[in-house]
């Protein structure tokens, strides 16, 4: 029975004891490593400027404090990113990766060139949920609605087949029947900003209302642009007047067409990492994160970059990329055509 007493003690003492020896060793592992963060759009935009204040507050909670060296990865509309941190970057919690969440569905509705599976990512968090994106032109060009896209054409800058830069003016044309004509090339959405204040494109699509705040407050407070239209579940409460392209579809298929795309922005400003990391470290850096949103430091940072935060957890994020990839084929059929422009 003393021999038991004795066992039961020891077990007890280990059990206690493991979650310290745990968080020693996640600490051990990140001591003086240098962490990647994968961005996937260019320098100086707002999903650029937003990661970057992440990552410096971010790595003040990972145990072990490991410096986050951010890296852009442009290319194939946000492609080019998603494939390298499902193939190519190390599965052991050493690589994490601020995406635009349009590689969830576009991976059911186009699939061109997608070399991953989303449901295998692993998510640590948003700090910006809910935020809708805009349509808009420069404020010369004689478009000042949606209804006078319809009447004439109107160039518009994109930086891959796979944006937001392109999906929307696509929907756009085959939802409501405007003229949007897609100008591709550009690395970054910087580059179609400086196009679009040149009168090399009348505009872009696919800019977050809070990137529009925080990188280009001129813009809305000069009436630089003309805003034509807004993607997201509800009006952003500041642009109330401008409509929402499910209220602008004139039938219930487009108007769930439109209500999936829109969808997916409740994913926000995202960070996930690769598959396979193992489970200690995943729940560890979910923790750092969650312990960064309410950082009176990240905080100050985040309001001096008028960055919104406004916080979604993994589990969240997960449970809706998976309602997302698992829309009825019929509807991906009829999405598919309605995100494509006419002769692609």
């Amino acid at each position: 029975m003393k021999g038991f007493t004795r066992l039961a003690a020891c077990a007890a003492v280990g059990l206690l004891a493991s979650p310290a020896v745990n968080a020693d060793a996640i600490s051990d592992f990140y001591a003086g490593k240098a962490m990647t963060l994968i961005i996937s759009t260019g320098a100086g935009g707002g999903v650029d400027a937003n990661a970057r204040v992440v990552a410096k507050n971010l790595a003040n909670h990972i145990p072990g404090k490991p410096t986050i060296v951010p890296k852009n990865m442009t290319g194939a509309g946000h492609l080019q990113a998603t494939n390298f941190m499902y193939n190519v970057a190390p599965k052991d919690g050493t690589s994490l990766a601020a995406i635009l969440p349009a590689f969830v569905l576009y991976q059911i509705i186009d699939g061109s060139g997608v070399q991953y599976d989303a449901r295998n990512f692993l998510w640590i968090g948003a700090n910006d949920a809910d935020d809708n994106m805009n349509i808009y032109v420069w404020h010369t060009v004689p478009v000042k609605s949606v209804a006078d896209a319809k009447t004439r054409e109107v160039l518009m800058g994109g930086t891959g087949a796979g944006s937001y830069t392109n999906l929307w003016p696509a929907l756009m044309n085959n939802l409501l029947g405007t003229k949007f004509k897609m100008v591709m090339g550009y690395k970054a959405t910087t580059e179609i900003h400086l196009a679009m204040e040149r009168g090399e494109v009348d505009g872009r699509a696919g800019n977050f209302f809070s990137s529009l705040r925080s990188q280009n407050p001129d813009y809305v407070r000069d009436h630089k642009i003309t805003l034509l239209a807004q993607f997201g579940t509800s009006r952003d409460p500041e642009f109330n007047d401008v409509p929402l392209l499910t209220d602008l579809a004139g039938t219930d298929e487009g108007r769930r067409i439109a209500a999936l795309f829109s969808a997916e922005l409740a994913l926000g400003r995202l960070f996930i990492t690769t598959p396979g990391v193992p489970a200690d470290r995943l729940a560890a850096l979910r923790k750092a994160f969650a312990e960064t949103m309410d950082d009176p430091a990240f905080r100050a940072d985040a309001a001096k970059a008028d960055i919104r935060v406004n916080p979604r957890s993994a589990e969240k994020l997960k449970s809706i990329a998976e309602d997302i990839l698992s829309t009825p084929p019929d509807l991906i059929a009829k999405a598919k055509v309605a995100s494509t422009f006419k002769g692609e």
